[in-house]
């Protein structure tokens, strides 16, 4: 059992807050296989405070997915600290989780993001004004550092565990890395060797056995999945027996994964509107098709998906011809 400040997580295997992948649906999907706490897609603080109905949206939650963490992002203290409780009231979360990982141009280029590890100062602001406002526990996730030349990790993490955070998760890669080249599991083992709040390692678990393997390497306690999750939910199933020491399942069969891919798109239909769900199944359903022998040939139909109907056709044929 692992308590971030009050709360109880149930597991090791956390879902990273991820734009356009973590919504509800595929939140859920991730509960009912075995993720121990999940997080909502990242979410503007300003975007919150000016009441945008858009942002609120992306932290629709259910009762049942619980624990839940809301993330934000932002680099204003003040509107940050405005932001927190919003976030966790449109949510129901149990935690808030500051983004001060996020690589992308548009936000670590605003001083957002990633961007808040050239400022140790003022993320620290930051995060000492939000736990004074969320009500809950306040999460903070960051990387290896901005670029090989400013490798700040266990400064970083130190900051954050005296400014109050309850809990951090560290990417291992810089922010010049972006997603690629190895995520650098010795800086996160650093971090976890220099705090005593609980720690979480992100970055290249792709499979159960991975989900072990960083357990044991790094000495934390708990991992975050990222993009190993993309159209396999089941490695959250697979991880969990991995640290167990415990067979990992076989893989999922063609009809398993176009069932659950199925059944996420109907979900996210029903709570976000066919229209949006469609046009995030053309990419989900591709995930859930990779590694799988002849399944490129359905690429044409799948891009061009625009009803639940359209998908529930491919899946049957699908299903039909690549059993």
């Amino acid at each position: 059992m692992i308590k971030i400040g009050n709360v109880e997580i149930g597991g090791k295997l956390l879902l990273a807050p991820m734009a356009g992948v973590s919504d509800l649906a595929f939140r859920h999907i991730c509960y009912e296989m075995g993720a121990a706490m999940v997080y909502t897609e990242m979410v503007s603080a300003k975007a919150l405070t000016y009441g945008d109905k858009k942002t609120a949206t992306l932290l629709a939650s259910i009762p049942e997915d619980r624990p839940l963490a809301a993330q934000i992002f932002g680099h204003e203290p003040l509107v940050m600290a405005e932001a927190a409780p919003m976030a966790i009231e449109m949510s129901g979360a149990d935690i808030l989780d500051i983004n001060m990982g996020c690589p992308v141009g548009k936000i670590a280029g605003n001083g957002d993001g990633c961007g808040l590890m050239k400022d140790i100062d003022l993320a620290g602001r930051i995060i000492e004004e939000v736990t004074k406002t969320a009500g809950v526990p306040v999460t903070v996730k960051f990387r290896k550092g901005w670029d090989k030349g400013s490798v700040n990790a266990v400064e970083f993490g130190k900051m954050a565990q005296q400014a109050g955070a309850a809990a951090v998760t560290v990417h291992g890669r810089t922010r010049a890395q972006m997603y690629e080249g190895t995520a650098d599991w010795d800086i996160i083992r650093e971090v976890k060797a220099a705090l005593t709040i609980p720690v979480f390692a992100n970055g290249d678990v792709f499979c159960g056995e991975d989900a072990e393997h960083i357990l044991r390497y790094t000495g934390c306690d708990g991992a975050m999945i990222g993009r190993g999750s993309f159209g396999d939910p089941w490695i959250f199933r697979d991880g969990n027996a991995a640290i167990a020491g415990e067979v990992i399942p076989p893989r999922p069969t063609i009809a398993e994964r176009m069932d659950t891919c199925l059944r996420q798109i109907e979900l996210s239909a029903e709570m976000r509107g066919e229209r949006l769900a469609c046009l995030e199944a053309r990419r989900h359903m591709a995930w859930y098709l990779r590694g799988v022998p002849h399944s490129a040939a359905y690429k044409p139909d799948i891009v061009k998906i625009e009803t639940v109907e359209d998908m529930r056709k491919i899946a049957q044929r699908i299903k039909r011809d690549l059993r």
